[in-house]
């Protein structure tokens, strides 16, 4: 991707020579935005893939534009970096219309380079700033790996200061983007102790999870998912408080068993879990919302009453996140459970990028139907 910044002045720099290959550079990454692109992914890039919603609705991405334009007109602290964010609106169009509302001291385009991205949010954040970053793809997040984890998430613990740092990682897989930028690394950095990891997987949270993250003297990282941007829309009330950081909330409620899940799988549970309630077999659902700081005792009130646990998740199995919640049940619900803890995550190897693989590779509804079926000895 072109940095956009440099762009505005292209009319002097397509008078010939080799600096026509910059205008070419940029036409052509507008251009691909609204056409292979589309094709190829679905629902990637412009309104025009979205499905449709009705007037009362916002799409995922509509309500993350929105928190982040409401933090921008509240509060002069808050500033957006990241690649490509400003004229062009982002690789995903999530800050389009942010760069021309408030400028480019604002919404501030940077260079490729995640780790120098993050290091600059960094100082400001210490400074007084409460910056948000958008890393474009949630795979680049590795090459900000030294910054978050050995200079974010430790500055608190060394100096005593506060870190009000937001990273947006658009991540998840379902759109066919392949290996490289599909994955879903949310378990990775909520094993890093001052990390707070939050991944919304309704219109509603995505919204108030943003404006709480923003809001937190800690590092977060914002897990958004690509495959909910333009598919998921739903009522959005900005007035609502959201329950916050570190707590979970039961989607469906049910006696006979707890499935637990979170981001762009909780519809699909939701779905499960109203099939089994129109048979007689009412199942509980719990968003866990928050990844860093869990909400064990909400997760272990749920399995207490139902006496049998389904762990679903994207990020691969071992070592994932069900791993965690499988082990805190484990310890402090083990004398209700009526059978084993079962998790459906996707198996240990790179998201592929042909459809008919992705979906083998992704937790589809009828294995997580089989599993809730075998958990209930039906």
């Amino acid at each position: 991707m072109v940095n956009n910044q440099a762009t505005s002045g292209l009319d002097s720099l397509t008078k010939g020579g080799s600096d026509g290959i910059l205008t070419l550079r940029v036409a052509t990454t507008e251009h691909s935005s609204s056409s292979s692109a589309d094709q190829r992914s679905g629902a990637w890039f412009e309104e025009s893939s979205a499905h449709p919603k009705s007037e009362n609705t916002v799409t995922y991405l509509e309500a993350i534009t929105q928190a982040l334009r409401d933090e921008l007109s509240c509060d002069p602290r808050v500033v957006l970096l990241g690649e490509d964010i400003g004229a062009m609106g982002g690789a995903f169009r999530v800050t389009r219309g942010l760069f021309e509302e408030f400028g480019e001291d604002r919404v501030i385009d940077t260079p490729m380079c995640e780790a120098g991205i993050v290091g600059m949010a960094i100082g400001l954040a210490v400074s007084g700033f409460r910056p948000i970053v958008e890393l474009q793809f949630a795979d680049f997040i590795s090459c900000a790996y030294d910054m978050l984890v050995n200079e974010a998430a430790k500055l608190h613990y060394r100096f005593g200061v506060s870190v009000p740092l937001v990273i947006r990682c658009p991540s998840g897989a379902g759109v066919g983007a392949g290996p490289f930028h599909s994955q879903s690394p949310e378990g990775v950095f909520s094993h890093i102790p001052g990390l707070k990891v939050v991944c919304p997987g309704t219109v509603q949270d995505a919204y108030g999870l943003l404006r709480a993250a923003v809001a937190d003297s800690n590092p977060v990282l914002y897990f958004e998912h690509k495959a909910l941007y333009r598919s998921l829309a739903e009522p959005l009330d900005p007035s609502l408080e959201s329950p916050g950081i570190g707590m979970a909330v039961v989607r469906r409620r049910g006696s006979r068993l707890t499935l637990i899940t979170y981001g762009s799988l909780l519809r699909t549970c939701i779905q499960v879990a109203d099939e089994f309630a129109a048979q007689g077999t009412p199942v509980t659902v719990v968003d866990l919302r928050s990844l860093q700081p869990l909400d064990k005792a909400s997760l272990v009130a749920a399995v207490a009453e139902t006496g049998r646990a389904v762990i679903v998740h994207e990020d691969t199995l071992t070592y994932g996140v069900g791993a965690e919640v499988a082990a805190v049940l484990a310890e402090s619900a083990f004398f209700n459970l009526d059978a084993p803890i079962r998790r459906v995550a996707p198996p240990d190897c790179p998201v592929p990028t042909a459809k008919v693989l992705e979906e083998a590779f992704l937790p589809q509804i009828e294995t997580i139907r089989g599993v809730v079926a075998e958990c209930l000895n039906l």
